[in-house]
């Protein structure tokens, strides 16, 4: 009878310690930056490298052409209207309409009046001097505004909430898509977060370490138009998720827990 009831103490002591350690997160791994000192010391970080984005076939671009007379250069400003899909991550997404003019696949933009101009492979600034060059044929004095019309990253796992997202500025870190996302859930890794970015045509993966201020020097640290970033969830999270693993867990500690009732109350 000693044994039995040894064994019955330590199986309810087991489905403690697992139901307890399913339920629990590793809070050394919640903070950003762990590796940096505390308030009282100084730990300087190197810039991460930054280039500007290149304009690529798909993208759409805002471009607008100022005159003097702004009658002479209304034929130019017409702007054309571009359905796109909102996420990058489907073909079969929800799309959206955004004004503009559309990189076709060889590269180029075609503008009234001005014509076909190609600027793939151009970073904006560089594009909208070729295209004022082009409008100085036209027009006395043109100043010419051009950008990205839809710079979009997507966020998507454990954040709290995943989309995609279109910024009006080119210079868009990591951090800035976390934060657009509404920061990580506590079930999100830190020290395991996915980069992916489609490179002429292939898809690159890198992984970065939120824990780690050498975030900071990665070349991914800024993103680049159409970027994805995947939080992938911790073990935690996963166990959670089990919801079969959890029952059975409940299921065998409840009828342990009866069998040590019984137990007792016989051996009185």
């Amino acid at each position: 009878m000693r044994k039995c009831w040894q064994y019955l103490i330590n199986g309810l002591i087991a489905c403690y310690i697992i139901t307890v350690y399913s339920s629990c997160t590793n809070l050394k791994h919640v903070p950003y930056f762990t590796d940096i000192p505390d308030s009282t010391k100084e730990k300087m970080v190197k810039d991460a490298p930054y280039s500007d984005p290149v304009i690529i076939p798909d993208d759409i671009l805002s471009i607008t052409v100022l005159t003097i007379d702004p009658t002479t250069s209304a034929p130019v400003n017409q702007i054309s209207v571009v359905p796109v899909v909102a996420s990058n991550t489907s073909s079969s997404g929800p799309t959206q309409m955004v004004s503009g003019w559309l990189v076709d696949h060889d590269g180029n933009i075609s503008l009234q009046m001005i014509g076909s101009v190609h600027v793939a492979g151009l970073t904006s600034f560089q594009a909208k001097e070729l295209v004022k060059s082009r409008a100085e044929k036209y027009f006395k004095d043109p100043d010419v505004q051009l950008r990205f019309a839809n710079f979009q990253i997507t966020v998507i796992g454990e954040v709290a909430h995943p989309s995609t997202f279109v910024v009006p500025s080119e210079k868009v870190s990591i951090l800035d898509a976390i934060g657009m996302a509404g920061d990580l859930t506590i079930y999100g890794r830190r020290e395991n977060v996915m980069v992916i970015r489609e490179n002429n045509g292939k898809k690159e993966l890198y992984r970065l370490n939120l824990n780690n201020s050498d975030l900071f020097k990665s070349p991914y640290f800024y993103l680049k138009q159409n970027d994805v970033v995947y939080v992938e969830p911790n073990r935690s999270k996963a166990i959670q998720a089990d919801a079969e693993q959890t029952r059975i867990i409940t299921i065998a500690a409840s009828i342990l827990t009866g069998a040590l009732l019984y137990l007792r109350i016989s051996s009185k």
